[in-house]
């Protein structure tokens, strides 16, 4: 029997600017987390060795406290053995990243830095393509048809794109779909892809194991990989979830007579649960000013219930008449601003993009006036 799991795409360190300290902070948290929770999830389904498919790290450069911490973490997991390929963000271009770890001597850590088979147990041979640097371009996979000793289980290891099938011939750089049958391997454990995905019954992008974006609509894990001797029979492929905070985008859409704070709140988990979860909120079709209001406030009233979480009403059409802006002003400066916003928002003379940015902008200086007025 051969039992191992496959994960990728840790890339430790990584920075999430785009987000408030505080999620950042647990982001990068969570990833580092990710080594012990991959260490126990292999120890649990009866397997001694991670294969990591590129990626560990998120850059060539990474802090000295990211690389020792990672570096220990693994090294505590005696009972583990890992297998690190170099991706196109740590490749063997990083030369003194490289030179950093392997200057470390962990026993239980197995650095790839060329595509020499190595041997996984006494009837199994990984053959790996470790990227050399960033765009390599050539397919590092075609050292995968080296030999090896007869009637051996054959497992590529390797990171990068496949062929895009709308394509009439692959580009320079890129893996064959069907590397597997090509080099006669039994499982091609491959990296890059953030999501999980099954390519051919034996080659698989396994995802990361802690999710990093909205891109990727599953839960973050890794697969175990089992072969259980039967002659002619392939590996079994298990999901194991390995991830802690959840992203999700939600997409509303609305028409008058809903209830669109009831609808939000349909679509949401308990609050207990919310704040281990990033959500981006999308609203679209149309609904009156005062419920385009009433959402407006309800989805600041629950934002601190989460990791982190934001909305998007641009999409969303206002009814709007002219009875609702004395709710803004009977006269002076604002009522003829929201006189000259709902004009603009009914105009056919202006593009559907203007007349949707003067709506919201009216449903803005709406939800203001109420806020003012309270």
């Amino acid at each position: 029997m051969l039992r191992f799991l496959h994960s990728s795409d840790l890339h430790l360190g990584k920075a999430f600017g785009g987000y408030p300290e505080g999620i950042r902070n647990r982001l990068r948290e969570a990833r580092h987390g990710a080594i012990a929770r991959l260490a126990q999830a292999a120890r649990d389904g009866g397997a001694d060795t991670v294969l990591l498919a590129g990626d560990t790290f998120d850059a060539e450069t990474p802090a000295p406290d990211t690389l020792r911490h990672a570096l220990r973490v693994m090294a505590a997991q005696t009972d583990i053995r890992w297998i690190m390929l170099p991706g196109n963000h740590d490749s063997l271009a990083a030369t003194e990243l490289w030179r950093r770890i392997l200057s470390e001597d962990l026993p239980n850590l197995q650095v790839v830095t060329n595509d020499t088979p190595v041997a996984l147990g006494p009837d199994a041979m990984l053959l790996p393509a470790p990227c050399t640097q960033r765009r390599p371009g050539r397919d590092l996979t075609a050292a995968m048809s080296a030999p090896t000793p007869e009637g051996c289980l054959r497992i590529g290891l390797g990171h990068g794109a496949i062929t895009d099938f709308t394509a009439e011939e692959g580009a320079a750089g890129i893996i064959p779909p069907d590397r597997a049958r090509q080099s006669g391997l039994d499982y091609l454990a491959l990296g890059d892809w953030h999501g999980r995905m099954q390519v051919s019954p034996d080659t698989w992008y396994c995802g990361s194991p802690e999710a990093d974006g909205f891109k990727h609509d599953m839960a973050a894990g890794a697969l175990m990989v089992t072969f259980d001797g039967a002659a002619g029979v392939g590996a079994q492929v298990d999901v194991v979830q390995t991830g802690t905070l959840q992203w999700r985008m939600l997409q509303l859409d609305l028409l008058p007579g809903d209830d669109p704070v009831a609808r939000l709140e349909a679509e949401l988990p308990a609050a207990h649960l919310r704040r281990d979860l990033l959500l981006r909120l999308h609203v679209s079709g149309r609904l009156p000013l005062a419920d385009r209001s009433a959402l407006e406030a309800g989805a600041l009233a629950i934002a601190p219930d989460f990791g982190w979480f934001d909305h998007d009403l641009t999409q969303l059409a206002t009814d709007t008449r002219p009875d609702d802006l004395d709710q803004i002003d009977h006269a002076g400066a604002l009522r003829q601003a929201a006189e000259t916003l709902l004009a603009e928002a009914h105009d056919p003379a202006l593009s559907l993009s203007e007349r949707e940015i003067s709506g919201n902008a009216l449903a803005r200086l709406y939800a203001l006036a109420l806020k003012v007025q309270s």
